[in-house]
């Protein structure tokens, strides 16, 4: 079986030949594998001999970097061809045609490449797994926009593609150019490297050009999208035409020149190719335009169209970025070596044999007008490092051909290869090429870093000084840039001041540099360098108003030590001290008819339930525990119950006698003597039962509140359930207002006690203590709860002391005349009055 021919097509600009008759024909060489090329000869000038118009394929100026791109393919493969365990036995050759820049030129050779090996036709298949085209890969082309166009083609038939110099980001989208492969960095790489160089050196007022091609507006587009997120502003964008014949080409690069200059920008980025690029330059210095930092991309730094503009050096300064490349060894001695040998008859002779040999009817490219091109026009371009991507993407094809085949170190089996076979190893295994290593990352590109160039002028010769890398992070040799300003220093653009820490920009209208400084506010710090916002604290931290970081909050509760809750606890233990005196007089005058009319023991129980009370001010004062919060409304509420629970028999033996006198003899033995301690405990023993429901439906819990109080967390006490809170304390209160209602129209004798009075004024005191309890307590959220829960318990104690209990002691003690039983008969001793 017969071996398939590759054909590797190297796209790059136009047919070029060192002699009309020899170069042309050595350019077309037959091989096992013939590898064809297109080179790029369509923008730049030498000095060459008048020329005559030019036909579709043939350009009428030559660019020198085209013709080393096509040297550098060929030395790449007579090394290939030379090595003996890469293709071992194969031979691959070579067929060169011309895209002028031109898609419509770049599309002609492309389509031929897509037609079925040995014929002039494109199949039309349903399935192209078996269909061998004329070429099995396709290096090229140069620019982005031509890519885009073949990429497409290419990538119908699964032909690997491998670009030497199309950045675009477009291009990295793996699902629409499957086989499209590049051995450069993409746009975003490079776009990424400027973004760090502008914040490292804190320029944020700048301009952004780009020229009007598929390079500029992509790598502008991701440039304005990334610098929005850096905090730095742009004056202007603008594109620059590519086509300088334009009849407002002219116009334009004034328009933009006149707005570098009324913005009062010191930094320019320019995304554009040599040509573009000097246009600009020459009108900037034509105008007059001051120095400005001029920061550029490979695209046009390094080439000497640019650099030789009249007066270069008053331009500024000059930074920017190129891809970090090798050297080729041997290439310079190989390109003098084939020059020497284009001058020989034998080597002319051998070339137009081979010419004949190959189908002249498909794209005749001969260029009658490129003969004179000589060895000291490209030498210049042989110092710069623009060979190796060439060098590569041959290599990679090379690689990814051997690892189909199967070769071994000794010999490549005699098997046929399909384009779509390639893109497997193209894409897994990386390969090596003069001891460096390369690989094709997700996007198919090859990421080797960029070097940071700086144009420095020595005795009026331009030398590409390199004072930094980028690899993922910018470093940079500051002290190796002279600036062009007085002290040499990195000149200021900006067009806003900066503002100071704990300060935010609060942007005003639509142009991001307009703004004003505005302190952050409380609980918020400031987190970068000219932040549009402030950064929030966490919740358990705060931050004063233009903090520069956050603090932990402190915890706040009723300390024991503040001056507050000391004066709460002398009052709670004079309370609970007035509790007891009453309590100790009260057992010493029990016997007295003033304490049996009171209610004899029960009044002790309800004493002591007043001590247990003002003592339960203390669960509210130092730290809350959940088991604090738990016991506080418990304590409250049987403490109070306490109380209420001996004035329930007193309240129903008066409402009896003087509203129910007939009923009075059949009932009072139920609310008098040893009975009424039944309804006492009755009473307990509810409101017992309630707690457990106030425990079951949910006790309080407690809560660290950080919204309350600015920079400390609240701990208090939560309601979890209303239900229960309410079936707790409502308990009380309904024997608070049964008490009221059976007391408050008695009415007495002048000359006896009116016990009535004390209990009514009791139970009235607590329902007035209660209603403004309720209103500040669901207001308050501060450490002032706690006190207005002891102030609560407090004056409903004292009230309770100073309406019923204090002036019952008055008697015993200053009037103990009035303590007899005339005084204080008892209701159930005087005769019922009879119904009218």
């Amino acid at each position: 079986m017969l071996v398939p021919e590759l054909w590797l097509c190297l796209s790059f600009g136009c047919a070029a030949s060192l002699s009309p008759s020899c170069l042309s024909a050595q350019f077309r060489r037959p091989g096992d594998f013939v590898l064809g090329g297109l080179f790029p000869f369509g923008k730049d000038t030498v000095n060459l001999t008048a020329r005559s118009e030019p036909t579709l394929l043939v350009c009428e100026r030559l660019f020198t970097g085209g013709l080393i791109w096509a040297l550098g393919m060929r030395f790449a493969i007579d090394q290939i061809n030379n090595s003996s365990s890469l293709l071992p036995g194969i031979t691959l050759g070579y067929d060169m045609y011309d895209t002028c820049f031109e898609a419509l030129v770049a599309l002609q050779p492309s389509l031929l490449f897509l037609t079925r090996n040995g014929t002039t036709g494109i199949g039309v298949l349903c399935n192209y797994t078996e269909y061998q085209p004329r070429v099995t890969a396709v290096i090229g082309p140069h620019k982005s926009d031509l890519c885009l166009l073949t990429a497409k083609l290419f990538s119908s038939f699964l032909i690997p593609q491998v670009s030497y110099g199309a950045s675009s980001e477009a291009l990295s989208n793996t699902e629409l150019y499957p086989s499209f492969y590049r051995t450069v960095p993409s746009d975003k790489n490079l776009v990424e490297a400027v973004v760090l160089l502008l914040n490292q050196f804190g320029w944020n007022w700048i301009a952004s050009i780009g020229s009007d091609d598929e390079y500029g507006r992509g790598a502008q587009a991701l440039f304005l999208s990334m610098v929005g997120n850096d905090n730095i502003c742009i004056a202007f964008e603008r594109l620059i035409p590519t086509d300088l014949a334009e009849p407002n080409a002219k116009k334009q690069l004034e328009d933009t020149v006149k707005l570098i200059n009324s913005t009062k920008v010191n930094v320019i980025v320019l995304f554009a190719f040599s040509l573009p690029a000097q246009a600009l330059l020459e009108h900037s210095i034509r105008m007059g335009l001051g120095k400005k930092v001029w920061i550029g991309t490979e695209a046009w730094m390094l080439s000497d169209i640019a650099a030789s503009t009249p007066n270069i050096q008053s331009v500024g300064t000059v930074l920017g970025f190129v891809m970090r490349t090798g050297t080729v060894p041997g290439f310079q001695e190989y390109v003098a070596e084939l020059f020497s040998s284009v001058e020989q008859e034998e080597f002319c002779q051998e070339s137009r044999e081979l010419s004949r040999r190959m189908n002249a009817e498909v794209l005749d490219t001969h260029c009658q007008q490129c003969g004179h091109v000589t060895l000291g026009d490209i030498r210049p371009m042989l110092r710069v490092t623009m060979v190796q991507p060439v060098h590569v993407a041959v290599y990679s094809v090379a690689h990814a051909l051997h690892r189909a085949l199967g070769c071994t170190q000794k010999a490549c089996p005699k098997t046929p290869i399909r384009s779509w076979q390639l893109l497997h190893f193209m894409n897994t295994l990386p390969f090596e090429v003069n001891g460096q290593s390369f690989r094709f990352d997700q996007s198919h590109s090859t990421n080797t870093g960029y070097k940071l160039i700086f144009w420095a002028w020595r005795n009026g010769t331009l030398t590409y000084l390199p004072v930094g890398d980028y690899d993922q992070s910018l470093y940079i040799q500051k002290s190796q840039i002279q600036f062009h300003t007085a002290d040499q220093k990195e000149p200021a653009s900006e067009c806003f001041r900066r503002c100071q820490p704990g300060q935010f920009r609060q942007i005003k209208g639509f142009n991001l540099c307009c703004y004003d400084c505005t302190d952050c506010p409380e609980n918020t710090f400031w987190s970068s360098t000219d932040s549009t916002s402030c950064s929030p604290c966490p919740q358990h931290q705060w931050a004063p108003a233009r903090s520069t970081r956050c603090h932990d909050r402190s915890e706040r509760f009723l300390f024991w030590d503040e001056p507050l809750a000391v004066a709460l606890v002398t009052l709670t233990a004079l309370s609970a001290a007035l509790s007891c005196g009453t309590a100790l007089l009260f057992l010493k005058h029990l016997q007295t008819p003033l304490v049996q009319a009171s209610g004899g023991g029960r009044s002790l129980l309800a004493l002591l339930s007043l001590v247990l009370l003002s003592l339960s001010c203390c669960l509210y004062v130092g730290k809350p525990s959940d088991g604090l919060c738990t016991v506080q409304q418990l304590s409250y509420a049987l403490c109070l119950n306490g109380c209420f629970s001996t004035f329930v028999p007193k309240a129903l033996e008066i409402a009896l006698v003087t509203e129910f006198p007939r009923c009075a003899p059949r009932l009072l033995r139920w609310v008098t003597h040893g009975r009424a301690w039944l309804l006492v405990a009755a009473s307990l023993l509810t409101e017992g039962l309630l707690c457990l429901c106030h425990l079951r439906l949910g006790p309080d819990f407690l809560v660290a509140d950080y919204q309350s109080l600015p920079s400390e967390v609240l701990l208090v006490c939560g309601t979890k359930s209303w239900a229960a809170f309410a079936l707790l304390h409502g308990y009380n209160s309904c024997l608070a207002f049964a008490c009221f209602l059976c007391t408050f129209m008695v009415q007495t004798p002048g000359r006896r006690y009116n016990v009535a009075r004390g209990i009514t004024f009791a139970t009235l005191i607590y329902f007035v203590i209660w209603i403004f309890f309720i209103v500040i307590f669901a207001t308050l959220r501060t450490v002032l709860r706690a006190v207005t829960q002891i102030c609560t318990i407090l004056a409903t104690t004292l009230g309770i002391l100073v309406s019923y209990f204090i002036p019952k002691c008055y008697i015993m003690v200053f009037r103990p005349e009035l303590n007899t039983g005339d005084y204080f008969q008892n209701p159930t001793d005087e005769e019922p009055k009879e119904d009218s």
